[in-house]
């Protein structure tokens, strides 16, 4: 039976759906058993993580700017760098944290330039007699915005809190991060 032939009798759904079930059965339960089998959480903010990959996610979804969408994505592969940092419990090799966030966003980043890649002029008004124009790879400057957002958000958390005697609101850390991150994605959209 030829593909055309199964497609128009509708048996497609008899082949992806039971497939797809299992695969994401196979994910869920993995994901569950790791999470039973983890004695701590050693992460830079878990929270801020998960939120930072669902916001690009939901981004996307809503049909946002690629720009924009880079701006989440950069945040996410940041945050994943400074949790896997502090997994090695040893110090094997000088600049051993420095070396695993870069590795860790340089692997998330690579990947997805070619998807949600948005390039434009670039004006310096002040170089030469009229200024010269640059082609930027807005995308990419976005995603390192994104990226010192979350690099910054803790620092600035512990500010504040040193400010206000070592107290702080519930979840000020994630909503301090977000703040920032969406305050930058607005100030994107209106620039662009």
């Amino acid at each position: 039976m030829t593909f055309n032939k199964i497609i128009s009798k509708g048996k497609i759904n008899k082949l992806i759906n039971p497939i797809s079930f299992r695969i994401f059965s196979l994910i869920s339960i993995l994901f569950i058993f790791t999470i039973f089998l983890s004695k701590t959480a050693m992460a830079h903010c878990p929270l801020c993580t998960i939120g930072a990959g669902a916001a690009a996610g939901t981004a996307v979804w809503l049909g946002v700017s690629k720009v924009i969408v880079a701006l989440f994505i950069g945040a996410f592969a940041m945050s994943m760098g400074m949790w896997f940092s502090k997994i090695p419990k040893k110090k094997y090799i000088p600049f051993q944290k420095t070396l695993i966030i870069l590795i860790v966003f340089v692997s998330t980043i690579i990947p997805l330039t070619p998807i949600f890649s948005a390039i434009g002029p670039l004006y310096i008004p002040f170089i030469g007699e009229y200024g010269k124009t640059y082609a930027l790879n807005y995308s990419l400057a976005s995603t390192f915005a994104g990226a010192g957002i979350v690099f910054i958000s803790p620092l600035l958390n512990k500010k504040i809190k040193d400010k206000r005697n070592g107290k702080g609101m519930a979840y000020q850390g994630i909503i301090l991060t977000f703040f920032l991150l969406i305050a930058a994605a607005l100030i994107i959209q209106v620039m662009i």
